[in-house]
């Protein structure tokens, strides 16, 4: 599961900061008086699932201190066109200032678990999980994890450290599935997983003794052969082009997990704006 610490928030928002204010907002620091303050309310325009909005209010505490913050939902909250996520108050230019990486944050995340939480309805009423992958924008894979896990998903491995994934590349390199579990298990390396596209594939791997085996592309038929063949010996995965319409029919195989790269890297921002009321 991805956990996101503060320090990693932190400096996040200063990463973002840096890209965005630089030395200083040259419009806000000199159009705007030094004293006046603003309320502001972000506001969804459509229904989300909401992610990272506390993320993006740290955005205005980083430059505003002492804002005065009121939250009206949480992270993983289904919440209706119009409605109020939080309120802020305090200085005029550190909100001003703040606004635009906020409202990036919030929109970008909350779209992902937006449109994870779409995947996983379309699932209907399986025992199959939905699986997030390693399709993110570098920098942001914490981030986008979490955000699918808002939205419903489970979270894959996080990258190439913290899971085994023998692909078609490796067994060609090495010469079969068999050697390449093998060579793992040698290693002590655990929750050994096996891409396979065919269902000769799917027999060695299960002989060899994946946890876990990748159907790669199988249409729903070809699926339940697969499952058929493991016959509980370990889990299996459906991936490569899902989408909504054809999710449904691929956890209605029986498969353990679908995992879908479309939730993180073809989901889009949602509309959420932020709306100024002069103090």
């Amino acid at each position: 599961m991805t956990v996101l610490t503060q320090a990693e928030i932190s400096e996040f928002i200063d990463r973002a900061f840096a890209e965005d204010i630089g030395p200083g907002d040259i419009t806000s620091d000199n159009v705007v008086p030094e004293n006046a303050r603003l309320r502001v309310a972000l506001e969804t325009r459509e229904d989300i699932v909401v992610a990272g909005l506390d993320i993006a209010l740290d955005c205005f505490r980083k430059l505003v201190p002492d804002a005065k913050i009121t939250k009206h939902c949480e992270d993983g909250h289904a919440i209706k066109a119009k409605d109020v996520l939080a309120v802020v108050e305090g200085n005029a230019r550190g909100i001003l200032t703040a606004e635009r990486t906020a409202l990036n944050t919030l929109q970008h995340l909350s779209g992902i678990a937006t449109t994870t939480r779409t995947y996983v309805a379309a699932m209907g009423d399986t025992t199959t999980k939905l699986l997030d992958t390693r399709k993110t924008l570098p920098g942001w894979r914490k981030l986008e994890k979490y955000a699918t896990r808002m939205g419903g998903a489970q979270n894959h491995r996080m990258g190439l450290y913290d899971g085994v994934m023998i692909k078609d590349n490796h067994i060609g390199v090495v010469g079969s599935i068999t050697k390449c579990v093998e060579a793992a298990r040698a290693a002590n390396l655990p929750k050994i997983e096996v891409e396979c596209d065919t269902l000769d594939q799917v027999h060695e791997a299960a002989s060899a003794g994946a946890d876990i085996i990748l159907l790669d592309n199988m249409g729903p038929e070809m699926l339940c052969e697969a499952v058929a063949i493991v016959d509980g010996r370990c889990k299996t995965e459906a991936s490569g082009g899902v989408n909504l319409q054809t999710i449904g029919a691929i956890a209605a195989t029986g498969v353990d997990y679908v995992s879908v790269g479309r939730i993180t890297q073809s989901a889009p921002a949602v509309d959420i704006g932020l709306d100024v009321a002069i103090l």
